[in-house]
């Protein structure tokens, strides 16, 4: 288990003090997060008139809105992404198999081949035998 990491970070202009398994710049960036929407909401006409409780209940359901936004594009993109690997696993099945019928393919060709040269050899000598026996 990873050592617990404290930090001082600055809140609404604020230091507090973080702490927690996660690294320092991850703690940092959170800090950063929420300094964002903090600026995001101090420049909207009427925040400053609203209650400290109302100014945290929007700035909870404006992070639950992001979360919940980013979950739903996550889960949109895992579904890409098992369709994708359905589409390669289809994929690398029909080259398996093409691959099987050319070699298939190759085995017939040589073997017809074979077959060709030998009614060659064949008719060489039924020629041959016909001419002796044509004297």
């Amino acid at each position: 288990m990873s050592s617990k990491n404290k930090i001082q970070v600055i809140l609404a202009g604020k230091i507090y003090t973080l702490s927690g398994y996660e690294s320092e710049e991850y703690l940092q960036k959170v800090a950063g997060y929420l300094n964002t929407k903090l600026s995001e909401f101090q420049n909207l006409d009427g925040y400053h008139r609203l209650s400290p409780e109302m100014r945290a209940i929007l700035l909870d359901l404006n992070i639950a809105d992001d979360y919940f936004k980013m979950k739903k594009k996550v889960e949109e993109l895992e579904g890409d992404l098992s369709e994708k690997d359905q589409e390669l696993y289809e994929f690398k099945h029909q080259i398996i198999t093409e691959q099987i019928q050319t070699e298939n393919l190759q085995k017939e060709c040589d073997t017809l081949k074979k077959e060709n040269e030998g009614l060659r050899e064949e008719l060489i000598r039924l020629k041959a035998q016909l001419a002796q026996d044509g004297n």
